[in-house]
């Protein structure tokens, strides 16, 4: 098997296509022979080593594939030999051969590509789960989106609007005109004065729910902006790369202008809060494939439809992390093998 390695930490150049022998399926798990693997800016946090999950060194990063399995251990009875389908992986994805958890594969709807299959699982899961059962987004409610251009922004966009919701986007000026064509209806670039200008499109009201992957004090500058009975959803810490090496200060940073919320101000603002963290997921089997049955009929009836901005052979694997640390992606980074 060919696999993309982390032997140190650093820059997008620390990846190494290394060769080793194929993993043997245990038990209750399947073989799968990956076409495409999806790219998620954790993966860029565990590669500037400052991802808390991650394994040690040398690590293989990735947590969800598409591709056809080739072999099953035993007890397998679900999945088959020559089942084409997606999965999710804790690590290791960034491979041509991975083994997974048979429950942790799903047969793939033949009107989906490779490369759609790979831009799912982890995306589309942390904004379904965001949005449906955390802040259980309701038709005409206000839902404020910070990266709407990226990977889960644009699924959280469509699962918004599913619920006929609307949306506010945060995202550069060069996405806004893929995002309105999206269905966002009123977009706001980062440098802006968000507040401002959210409060403006709002009425002063503010909105019902954010879904926030910033971390540090865009956290604080989200929980203001929520009406009363707003929910704000906290899923990444994403400011705490903002170059393709490691910086010590900018994690500091991060980690200090946190805010820390008091229990009598979110009862007298009637506010809610969630953290999600899907990697802490993994035991929830029952969850996880409920959500990814769901979306997986979605999206092969139509009603959702993956956004692949850029696919990338596994070999340039660095270039791919380069393009998704410059937010120059609208839609899900996927690379190929």
């Amino acid at each position: 098997m060919l696999q993309a390695v982390i032997s140190r930490y650093g820059g997008p150049d620390v990846f190494e296509l290394r060769e080793r022998a194929d993993p043997k399926p245990g038990p209750d798990e399947v073989r799968i022979r990956v076409r495409a693997a999806g790219v998620n800016f954790a993966d860029v946090l565990a590669r500037l080593g400052v991802y808390p999950d991650a394994p040690g060194l040398p690590l293989v990063v990735g947590y969800e594939v598409a591709g056809t399995i080739d072999a099953t251990g035993a007890g397998v009875t679900r999945l088959a030999a020559g089942d084409r389908v997606v999965a999710l992986t804790r690590f290791g994805g960034y491979a041509d051969t991975v083994t997974v958890p048979a429950d942790l594969a799903f047969h793939a709807p033949a009107a989906l590509a490779d490369t759609e299959l790979a831009a799912l699982p982890v995306n589309y899961l942390t904004a379904l789960v965001a949005l449906h059962r955390m802040a259980n987004v309701q038709a005409g409610e206000t839902v404020l989106l910070h990266g709407a251009g990226g990977g889960v922004g644009t699924a959280a966009v469509q699962l918004a609007r599913l619920r006929r919701a609307i949306v506010i986007g945060v995202a550069s000026a060069g996405k806004h005109e893929a995002l309105r064509a999206m269905g966002v209806t009123h977009l706001v670039a980062p440098g802006d004065d968000v507040r401002s200008a959210v409060l403006g499109i709002t009425g002063g009201r503010g909105v019902d729910v954010a879904l926030d992957p910033n971390g540090g004090r865009s956290f604080r500058d989200s929980y203001r902006l929520l009406a009363p009975l707003g929910r704000l959803v906290m899923f990444g810490a994403s400011s705490v790369a903002p170059g393709e090496t490691r910086r010590w200060l900018a994690v500091l940073h991060t980690l200090w202008t946190m805010p820390r919320f008091a229990p009598m101000s979110l009862i007298n603002r009637n506010r809610g809060v969630f953290g999600l963290n899907l990697a802490h997921l993994w035991s929830e089997r029952r969850e996880i494939a409920s959500a990814m049955e769901s979306l997986l009929e979605d999206a092969s009836s139509g009603r959702l439809a993956p956004v692949v901005a850029r696919t990338f052979p596994l070999a340039a694997v660095a270039e791919a992390h380069r393009f998704l640390q410059q937010r120059q992606n609208i839609g899900k980074v996927v690379l190929t093998i």
